[in-house]
């Protein structure tokens, strides 16, 4: 037919699993906790979700032939977190208020991230990580623009990985510890 090159593409479940089991393992590599000093509580955890989906939304909304997988991406992040909401024993009339602000939260910081990346260093990074990763004050300086160094060089690899690729589930970050 003419109008099947108008539809969407058809979300594959299993694709999206696979690529935000990939966002989320990434989040919890414990170098970022440990070499990083990054708080290992659910709010640092959070915070590093949200900077990886960050990067791996922006390179799937950037490819038209990829915005409903990263579309697709971002529903199953809402309902991780809304599960994980109920598992900590939020009650269902709370849920939909938590869910807003990680909502809030996420449009935020993703907002503030690309602004920061858009510019040619890394001062606007390293000062917004600070504040969202760090809350305003991190361990050392030195952390938030290692941490600036390791997000800016992700979303290099991400928009240089081929559409096919991410289509077909494989998502590569860059190894943290190699960042210096």
């Amino acid at each position: 037919m003419i109008f099947t090159r108008f539809r969407r593409a058809a979300r594959d479940p299993d694709t999206i699993s696979a690529l935000y089991g990939m966002i989320v393992a990434q989040a919890r590599l414990p170098v970022f906790y440990r070499d990083y000093a990054v708080a290992d509580t659910v709010n640092g955890r959070f915070d590093l979700i949200v900077l990886h989906l960050t990067l791996a939304m922006d390179r799937l909304m950037a490819d038209p032939a990829l915005k409903s997988l990263g579309q697709g991406v971002f529903d199953r992040f809402c309902r991780d977190m809304d599960d994980n909401l109920r598992e900590m024993g939020i009650g269902d009339l709370k849920v939909p208020k938590e869910m807003k602000k990680m909502g809030e939260a996420f449009y935020g910081r993703a907002q503030v991230y690309r602004e920061a990346l858009a510019a040619p260093d890394n001062d606007a990074l390293a000062e917004a990580i600070g504040r969202n990763i760090y809350g305003g004050s991190p361990p050392e300086l030195a952390a938030a623009r290692r941490l600036a160094v390791y997000m800016r060089g992700a979303a290099g690899d991400l928009s240089a990985q081929a559409a096919a690729d991410l289509a077909a589930g494989q998502l590569r970050f860059p190894d943290p510890a190699a960042v210096r």
